[in-house]
This record gives C-alpha cells, sequence and structure tokens, in this order.
C-alpha cells in the first residue's frame, strides 16, 4: 500500500504496521498485529470480524475511517485491549460484552465448545454443568449453547464479574438454563453435582504477573494471581472437585503456565493433557483420576 488507506485491505495493513511499529501487547483474543488490525478495522466498520474478507476491496466511509483512527490512537496510547475499547469479545464464535471487571476471555476450553463441533469434553449424558470462576459467563454460555439439554451454574467470587456475566446471559437468551451464583471456588455449591466441571481459573505465578505487557494491567488482578507457583486456585479445584461430580462426571481444568509445578508437586498423578493451538495446558480429568491429589 502506498499513500492514504483507501479500502478496508488498505486501512488493515496501515494498522497493522502502525500496531508493529508502537509494539503493543497481544493475547486478548489476537496473537499478533495482522490479526488484530483486521479486527478493529471490522469493529470500525461496525461488521463481524469474520465477514471482514468480503469487503477488503471496498472504500471506508468518513466516519468509519474517523472511528478506525480514534480505536488505533486508544489502542496505542492507553495499551487498553482492543476488547475493552469495543466492549466485544469473540470466543467459541459467540460474541460477548467484556469490561474490564473481567478478563477477555480467551481460555483455550473454548477450543473445545464451538457450536456444531463434536462435543469431545464430554459426548453423552451430560444434564448439569459448572463453570467454575466464570468471569464474563463466555465458558457457561458456550457450554449451554452445545448442550441445550443441559443446566449449566456459571460461579465466580467477584460480584462485579457476575453482573457481566448476566448481562452475557440476558444477550444469549439462556436465562431459563444458566444460573449465577457467588462462590469462592466451591464454598456456596455445598450438595451439587455436576456430570461436567469446567474451569479456567486464575493461574499467574507472583513473578510472572509483574512481566506480562501492560494489557493486562488492565484486567482484574483477582483473575490472573494466583499465588507464588500460579496453583493457589488449581490445587483446591483438583482436590474438592471430586465431592461435586457425578460418578462418571469429568473436571476440564485450564492452568496455563502452572503446569510445571503441577507436574512437579504430583509427579504420578495421572495427567491428560487437552491439545490446542499447539498448547497443551488444559487438563481433563474423570472424577476416579482425582484421588491422586487427595480428593
Amino acid at each position: 500500500m502506498t499513500g492514504r488507506p483507501l479500502t478496508v485491505r488498505d486501512w488493515v495493513l496501515f494498522t497493522e504496521r502502525r500496531l508493529i511499529a508502537s509494539r503493543v501487547g497481544f493475547g486478548h483474543g489476537t496473537w499478533d498485529a495482522r490479526d488484530e488490525a483486521a479486527w478493529l478495522v471490522s469493529a470500525a466498520l461496525r461488521i463481524p470480524p469474520q465477514t471482514l474478507g468480503a469487503h477488503l476491496s471496498e472504500r471506508l466511509s468518513g466516519r468509519a475511517q474517523a472511528r478506525a483512527r480514534a480505536l488505533l490512537r486508544s489502542r496505542i496510547r492507553t495499551r487498553a485491549p482492543l476488547s475493552y475499547l469495543v466492549r466485544e469479545a469473540w470466543f467459541a464464535g459467540l460474541s460477548f460484552f467484556v469490561d474490564p471487571r473481567v478478563i477477555v476471555p480467551r481460555s483455550l476450553i473454548g477450543e473445545f465448545l464451538r457450536a456444531g463441533d463434536p462435543p469431545v469434553l464430554a459426548p453423552s449424558g451430560i444434564t448439569r454443568i459448572l463453570d467454575l470462576c466464570t468471569g464474563s459467563g463466555a465458558i457457561a454460555i458456550a457450554a449451554a449453547r452445545l448442550w441445550p439439554g443441559a443446566r449449566v451454574d456459571a460461579a465466580d467470587i467477584s460480584p462485579e464479574a457476575l453482573a457481566v456475566a448476566a448481562r452475557n446471559v440476558r444477550r444469549h437468551r439462556l436465562g431459563h438454563r444458566v444460573r449465577l451464583i457467588r462462590s469462592d471456588l466451591f464454598a456456596a455449591l455445598s450438595g451439587e453435582r455436576y456430570d461436567l466441571i469446567l474451569s479456567n481459573p486464575p493461574y499467574v505465578a507472583e513473578d510472572e504477573l509483574a512481566d506480562l505487557p501492560r494489557e493486562f494491567q488492565w484486567e482484574p488482578r483477582l483473575a490472573l494471581a494466583a499465588g507464588p507457583e500460579g496453583l493457589d486456585c488449581v490445587l483446591p479445584i483438583l482436590t474438592r472437585a471430586a465431592r461435586h461430580l457425578t460418578d462418571t462426571g469429568r473436571l476440564v481444568l485450564e492452568v496455563g503456565g502452572a503446569r510445571a509445578a503441577l507436574e512437579s508437586h504430583y509427579p504420578e498423578a495421572p495427567l491428560l493433557w487437552l491439545a490446542s493451538n499447539d498448547d497443551e495446558c488444559v487438563g481433563y480429568w474423570h472424577k476416579e483420576d482425582l484421588a491422586a491429589f487427595g480428593a
């Protein structure tokens, strides 16, 4: 591209170059400058990002150009994740409202929750699901869409996060099947049993938190920080989940960078890691497997 950006393709390339030159951080729904540029331009056009390819040769209107410039300036100046600027995130192929009360949904669990895909996490007999540490409610809502006959509990310790989750439950018209519960992990779930527990809890170790790009500072620390090894939530979930699973229940738990510490603590425990985007940090356990963690 030479000269002023005119077409959608021009604007994507222009935005990509500016993002690279400004050394912004990624990892909140996009993984590189090209993806983020495409998303920013689609937001300026007010179209879903997955439809952008059909518009590449079109010219942006004056208003769309003004929106694109404003978004780009804010992204570079504030280092806020683009999701917060546009108040939207995409997860498991679905759109969600987000703001700084919740982390931007990006769990690798979402790769296994896309509607229309085979439900490999638990293929049949799913009637009750728990999304523990639900945040925006994205995992709970994606699971409710994938298993239309199931009832889903979405639990979080943060009332601010639950307010965002409530907005998303209404947005997806799932209030009849998704129940929001304020709970410190399993504390408010006494007596509840589930066929499937899904959880993307805090798992960032203290020394790693300080080294994250500035974009992560916009997210609630409560949803990220997890003690010296990143296991402050992971271990309680592993030791307590069994009492909240049915006899054939399963636990799916994302542990991120805390995987090495977990394997160090439990070298003999059964650890089945699900591959997603070449990153194996989502664990999968049947109820009986959890006995190895003292459950």
